[in-house]
């Protein structure tokens, strides 16, 4: 099976510019197109978006996917929302014509917490409905941080289970919890595979937020440079490699990138240092990084 097959190529940058490694900023419709081709011929067969991702959908709605399935995301319920079905229903047609297919192949919520809320189980309900409909082949949860899993597994399945893993952030695996998903059935997706593109970064691009962690960075550059891997190679095979990952979801800035990854995915992983670990949410959260 080649790598691509274990791949989801990830879309944010289709619809706005994404990611502290970016710096040619949104794709345009030509360059979208290229990249799909390219995601086609390398054994990619899913693309994940979300309502989130700007103008993501509506490009992707325009261009010729072929066989490929298309996985989404529900935002946060607005706040009074009167009828928390209804309101389903509505972004789930609405993301079905902007994509213009009749089943979506996932759908996540982006904003699981509201699970746990008074109107959670009609939210839960609603979207399990939808399954029976056909209208969606698996529902699941896009995560940050493992803690949140446990809440939100009392009572509820899942097929599928995205959340933050990469090379300096174990903490999936590491809690136990990769390997409790696979037994209840539940798919895991290891997204943020480069940290947003941080790990690919040199040390003279690394902004001055991270500079913190410098100590940790020099053990990744170093250790890069002793086993002859470029971070592009060590990110993809790490997570690839990691027993329970079922698939990474990796974005890209365009179509060369997408062939580098293709490329980069297979091969040899020398054995990886534990000192490469961190467990600091504010390195391992973008959410809390700060542009100095």
């Amino acid at each position: 099976m080649t790598a691509g097959a274990s791949i989801i190529l990830g879309t944010a940058q289709f619809g706005m510019p994404y990611g502290v490694a970016n710096r040619t900023g949104q794709l345009d419709r030509a360059r979208a197109e290229a990249t799909i081709r390219i995601a086609m011929s390398g054994g990619i067969r899913l693309l994940d978006t979300a309502v989130g991702y700007g103008q993501s959908e509506a490009l992707l709605g325009t261009l010729d996917l072929g066989d490929m399935k298309v996985m989404t995301k529900l935002p946060a319920v607005p706040a009074g929302c009167a009828d928390v079905r209804r309101w389903v229903q509505q972004q789930v047609n609405s993301c079905r014509e902007r994509l213009h297919v009749s089943r979506l192949h996932g759908l996540s919520f982006h904003r699981p917490e509201q699970l746990l809320e008074d109107m959670g189980q009609s939210l839960y309900h609603e979207v399990l409905s939808l399954q029976d409909q056909g209208l969606v082949e698996r529902i699941g949860v896009s995560i940050y941080q493992p803690e949140e899993l446990g809440p939100l597994l009392e009572g509820r399945h899942f097929d599928m289970v995205q959340a933050p893993f990469n090379i300096l952030d174990r903490r999936l695996a590491s809690s136990g919890w990769v390997e409790r998903l696979n037994g209840l059935g539940c798919e895991v997706h290891a997204r943020s595979v480069f940290l947003q593109g941080l790990l690919l970064l040199p040390d003279a691009m690394r902004p001055p937020y991270f500079e913190r962690w410098r100590s940790l960075f020099s053990d990744w550059d170093r250790w890069l440079l002793d086993v002859g891997l470029s971070p592009l190679e060590a990110c993809l095979r790490y997570a690839l490699s990691t027993r329970g990952i079922a698939k990474l979801v990796v974005g890209v800035d365009g179509p060369e990138q997408l062939q580098q990854v293709l490329a980069a995915a297979d091969g040899h992983l020398p054995p990886v240092p534990e000192q490469l670990s961190c467990a600091d949410p504010d390195l391992l959260n973008p959410a809390r990084w700060t542009r100095e």
